[in-house]
């Protein structure tokens, strides 16, 4: 059996290799050492070591070490691809000087036609119009300068022994075409071992097009048609269609005869391709050059002309005739051109950042297929790694139909198909490219990448499973900062999903009667009908303030149908604002109106009920009137129903603009709240009176409150009083009263119903397993009581108490953050902390180091109410005074003793905020002392702080955040961005790191995986990811461990840093793109050479240094006038994206 060896490798190699074996030669490959993991060395029959010690590319360009392999190893043909030594003379001639049959043409031809002078020449002399051109390689400065003037701008250097791309530079002005020269001879002589150039006319706008020509060694030449390869980055082809799109009959006939032309009169004998360019302004064309090999995009003339150009080569070499029976070539008049065929080559660049290599480990690779799809594999497989060293090409496809429409259909719909995680490619931009008017149209051309900037507007690749994985990694190997040292429940209780029919309607609720009464009749009919209506808070203040707003949307969703079909006859769900808009991104990785949107598609039927702080909206700082308004109108907009807007003063002047933005801009109801404080009840009361609760009553239903909430956050008003104040309000005032109490007193039950007795119109309350101690009363027993009363809720208990037993179950996975007190306590009357300030506080004081103080901090919150005269306590107010408690204890202050602290005493912003009147005006306003120690010589706010709150230009606003995320943003990102600038900003950088998380199992997002657990991922509706943990592996010398999962049945690696481990590679210094003084490496890349050293004087635009990365080299300029003050690379380090190269002072 004969044997053949491919003198190349990766995808060029393969496809030599299955054109051998169908006519039963042994296949055989050679590779460098960099390149011992390549594709080819395995794909062969026999595969050896070559240029030893030579490097990566130099391997690939050692001729005596390939012949010497060739020889020894019994080969008898060598086909030598395309690039490396597939136009090198020498070679061929060193194949036949040691016996071997070279596929290729004649080593004279390869001279002849490999030196593009000669080619131009050579075309003359056939009749076949150039381009103004050098006539001989140019070297020398000078000269180019001399042929360059004679030529005229625009020109373009060619490497004059090589194509593909390398060696190439286009000069538009003077200025640049001597270091346009160097950089152009070092890279042809980098890529093809000779660095000569020729210099040639260059046409704007032009198309390239080529023709494939089979000649062999009895004179027979034929072409295989024309190819239009005109879509070009960095003169390298990125997309090519066969035939062309668009040309005329004539044109084509004139370039294929004149290829044929070209071929006889120099007695060409084998395959090879010519090149022309087709000026679209004048229609004249020109020959370019031709290239005595094959060439990359071959197979799309083999799709039209279903002829195997690579068999045809092997059998050529061997002295066999084009239309011989083994060959079996038709004539030219017979040679088939059937349909359109489209090329694109996935590559591993970076189209986003200028087309930046990318390199690394392919961790998974999930191929396109199928009818009329072609696949020519290079790197193209899961765990391949991808190095620097070489051409970037991953994988050919090769699309065709009967017509240029249906084969573009299948090409796009095999990018689509194509997945592939670890590295980045330009499927994106091929999508954008082969959907372009003027591709589709044929009108492209060499420069439309360049003039396109639409091609570089990219759909954003969610990658979510990947990322998904990496998120869970993380928290495997580092653990969820929000529950380190904290142990994973073990759930001994099962998690049981209330039934409904899947298929029923959803039934009419609320939201549908809001929706066909308007605001105003809604509040009327609340006031005139007797049940009591009930509020559930389980979705957002009942979980605030049990385990600190940690409650996952996964976990609302899972029974969000059921609530809408069986729980329709509540009257709301608490399930946004307050505390959970912030808590949403900064610890959970979602987006608030993300959420609010998902359960409004879901809960379609039942009114949703945010919780505002006036001027504060969701935050806890004082803000514009237009922000406020704006943010009203948009969560109007995303879905909410109900604003219950308070002030955590009772500073009733703070509540106007959001008032009014409700009533007069929205289709929401307006709940103006009061905020309970004191106990009136007690004759040594003197601040907080029932008068006080009235007054503001009646000014709020002036103000336009289409309902009245009482605000009870700390469960301070008992039985006694809730039926008083109640009975008292609904005398003075006609609008529904809206009761909002906290168990922490453990008799909160008794003051709701005693407010039913009283006529209270609605009331909060939680499913029971989250209900009590800091949450809200139970739900479930308060509904069985009046089940048999006038004030029945008429709601289904059996549902109620199946969503128990479901909350219970998922409490288990919160128990981390369940602080809230076991039991109810007396003790609440005299702190007043509230019960969401409880659980937070209790958070904060453990993480400071205070758990064990827990009874100090208690006592020193109410000794600094005390101190700050007595205040009204709910956020952002009573987080001032947890803040101002924390402070004293650490400082080891006692409350007594704040007034004789200094001047430059650093307070927490919180408390200067709160004293400077930014959060309004308590009532009797603030001691004096106090006031003047906290803020020193700042000047506190009089009046709305609204009003000294200078507007902002949320357009401008809006701009600015796009600039610093470095992306679109919309309504969502605005609002979320000006409340919360340090967590939106986190939060961003998250979810792009690691995608959304909210749709992972909540017991995965706290703990992660353990080694054989599966869980089931639904990222959307109908795809879902099946998700094992494998294996974790030993961290390596740089700190980074692999762990192996199973993504759907076949193993996924990812890699991830161990932060508990200090590797022993140092980390390359980063470049600071503010610091012109920095010059850092655009791409990862390796050191080819470094142009200066330290101490030496440069000036900008000075060369410093060379980056070669796949064979496309980079060159570095000094950016400023100055002296090399450090190097920190040398030849042959690889550096990544942004890595400090040089540092000038």
């Amino acid at each position: 059996m004969k044997k053949i060896l491919a003198a190349n490798r990766s995808e060029i190699a393969v496809r030599v290799f299955r054109s051998a074996t169908e006519l039963n030669l042994r296949t055989v490959a050679v590779y460098a050492e960099e390149d011992r993991f390549g594709v080819h060395r395995f794909k062969a029959d026999e595969a050896y070591l070559v240029g030893k010690g030579k490097g990566p590319v130099a391997a690939y360009l050692d001729i005596e070490g390939v012949v010497s392999i060739a020889k020894e190893k019994g080969v008898d043909l060598i086909h030598p691809g395309y690039g490396f030594l597939s136009e090198n003379a020498p070679f061929a001639r060193a194949c036949s000087k040691a016996g071997l049959t070279f596929v290729g043409p004649r080593p004279e031809l390869l001279e002849q036609m490999g030196d593009k002078v000669a080619a131009r020449q050579a075309a003359e002399q056939a009749g076949v119009p150039t381009l103004p051109a050098t006539p001989d390689p140019v070297v020398k400065p000078a000269e180019a300068l001399k042929w360059a003037k004679k030529i005229g701008f625009p020109l373009i250097i060619k490497a004059a022994f090589g194509g593909g791309g390398r060696g190439m530079r286009v000069v538009r002005e003077e200025k640049d075409l001597i270091s346009s020269l160097e950089e152009a001879r070092n890279e042809a002589d980098q890529a093809f071992g000779n660095p000569a150039v020729f210099l040639e006319r260059y046409i704007g706008r032009a198309k390239h097009l080529e023709v494939q020509i089979l000649g062999d060694k009895h004179g027979n030449v034929v072409h295989l048609h024309e190819r239009d390869c005109s879509v070009q980055r960095r003169y390298q082809k990125v997309v090519e269609v066969a035939p062309s799109i668009g040309l005329a009959d004539e044109t084509v006939s004139e370039l294929c005869g004149a290829a044929v032309r070209l071929a006889k009169g120099i007695g060409y004998d084998n395959a090879g391709t010519v090149e022309f360019l087709l000026d679209m302004d004048s229609g004249e064309w020109f020959f370019i050059e031709m290239n005595p090999r094959i060439q990359v995009e071959h197979t799309v003339t083999e799709q039209i002309t279903g002829i195997d150009i690579v068999r045809a080569q092997i059998l050529i070499a061997q002295g066999l005739s084009l239309h011989g029976e083994e060959v079996a070539i038709p004539r030219q008049d017979q040679i088939p051109r059937n349909g359109c065929a489209v090329q694109c080559r996935v590559t591993t660049e970076d189209p986003e950042k200028d087309f930046a290599p990318d390199y690394g480990k392919i961790l998974n690779y999930r191929s396109a297929a199928g009818f009329g799809v072609r696949l020519d594999g290079a790197m193209g497989e899961t765990g391949a790694i991808i190095t620097p060293f070489y051409d970037s090409l991953l994988v050919k496809i090769t699309a065709s139909g009967p017509n240029l429409p249906l084969a573009l259909d299948r090409m796009h719909r095999a990018l689509r198909e194509m997945r592939i995680r670890g590295v980045k490619t330009n499927i994106p931009f091929l999508e954008n490219v082969i959907t372009q008017d003027k591709f589709v149209k044929g009108k492209a051309t060499t420069s439309m990448i360049d003039v396109t900037p639409a091609l570089f507007r990219f759909k954003p690749r969610r990658d979510r499973a990947s990322k998904l994985l990496s998120y869970l990694g993380d928290v495997v190997v580092n653990g969820n900062p929000q529950v380190k040292g904290r142990a994973r429940s073990d759930s001994p209780l099962p998690l049981i999903e209330p039934e409904y029919d899947h298929k029923s309607a959803i039934p009419q609720g609320t939201k549908d009667l809001l929706l066909e009464m308007g605001p105003g009749k809604f509040s009327e009919w609340v006031r005139a009908q007797k049940s009591l209506l009930i509020t559930d808070t389980t979705l957002r203040d009942a979980h605030q303030s049990l385990f600190a707003a940690r409650m996952r949307t996964y976990d609302m969703l899972k029974v969000a149908d059921c609530i809408a079909r069986r729980t329709s006859g509540l009257f709301s769900l608490e399930m946004w604002g307050g505390a959970t808009f912030d808590t949403c991104m900064r610890f959970l990785g979602e987006c608030p109106y993300e959420r609010l949107r998902t359960l409004r598609e879901k809960i379609p039927n039942i009114l949703f009920q945010m919780l505002l702080r006036g001027s504060n909206a969701v935050g806890y700082a004082n803000y514009p009137d237009n922000l406020v308004k704006e943010f009203v109108i948009h969560a109007s907009e995303a879905g909410m129903d109900i604003f219950r807007i308070f002030d955590s003063l009772n500073y009733l002047p703070n509540l106007k603009v959001a008032m009014e933005t409700v009533n007069e801009q929205t289709k929401s109801l307006c709940e103006a709240a009061i905020c309970f404080t004191g106990d009136f009840t007690d004759k040594a009361e003197e601040k907080y009176l029932l008068s006080y609760y009235v007054d503001m009553a009646k000014e709020l239903e002036k103000m336009g409150a289409h309902l009245l909430a009482i605000k009870d956050m700390a469960g301070l008003c008992h039985p006694v009083a809730a039926y008083k104040l109640v009975k008292t309000l609904r005398n003075e005032v006609g609008i529904p009263i809206h009761f909002h109490t906290h168990d922490s007193s453990g008799i909160a039950s008794a003051s709701v119903l005693k407010a039913s007795e009283a006529g209270v119109d609605v009331v909060d309350l939680a499913v029971s397993s989250m209900s009590g101690c800091t949450s809200q009363p139970n739900l479930n027993s308060v509904a069985h009581a009046l089940r048999n009363s006038s004030r029945a809720t008429k709601l289904d208990l059996d549902c109620l108490n199946e969503l128990s037993i479901y909350w219970e179950a998922v409490r288990q996975y919160y128990a981390p953050f369940d602080s809230s007190p076991p039991f109810g306590s007396a003790e609440v009357y005299q702190h007043q902390m509230p019960g969401g300030q409880y659980t937070n506080l209790r958070e904060q004081a453990a993480a400071l180091g205070l758990g064990k103080r827990w009874p100090d901090v208690v006592k020193t919150y109410r000794e600094v109410n005390r101190l700050l005269g007595n205040i009204v306590k709910v956020t952002p107010s009573s987080k001032s005074v947890g803040d101002l408690a924390i402070f004293l204890i650490t400082k080891g202050v006692k409350p007594d003793d704040l007034v004789n602290l200094p001047e430059e005493t650093g307070f927490p912003e919180s408390v200067i905020d709160l004293l400077s009147g930014n959060l309004g005006q308590p009532l009797g306003g603030w001691p004096n002392k106090v006031r003047k120690t906290i803020l020193g010589k700042r000047k506190p706010i009089r009046g709305r702080p609204g009003a000294s709150v200078p507007k902002i230009d949320l357009k401008k606003e809006g701009a600015a955040i796009a600039r610093k995320l470095g992306r679109k943003v919309n309504d969502d990102d605005l609002f979320s961005h000006i409340m919360y600038p340090k967590v939106h900003e986190d939060f961003v950088a998250f979810r792009s790191k690691f995608s959304d998380v909210s749709v992972l199992p909540t017991t995965a997002f706290f703990h992660g995986l353990e080694p054989g657990e599966e869980i089931s991922v639904e990222i959307e509706e109908g795809k879902t990811l099946f998700v094992k943990l494998l294996h974790v592996g030993e961290p390596d010398e740089k700190g980074i461990r692999v762990l192996t999962f199973e993504l759907n049945g076949k193993a996924r690696q990812t890699l991830v840093p161990d932060k508990s481990v200090k590797g022993d590679t140092k980390a390359r210094e980063k470049a600071d793109p503010a610091n012109a003084m920095h010059l850092g490496a655009p791409i990862p890349a390796m050191i080819s050479s470094i142009s200066t050293s330290v101490g030496k004087s440069v000036s900008k635009g000075d060369k410093i240094a060379v980056l070669e990365a796949m064979k496309m080299q980079t060159t570095l300029y000094a950016q400023v006038d100055g002296v090399v003050d450090a190097i920190l690379v040398n030849v042959g380090d690889s550096v990544e994206s942004k890595d400090l190269v040089a540092r000038f002072r």
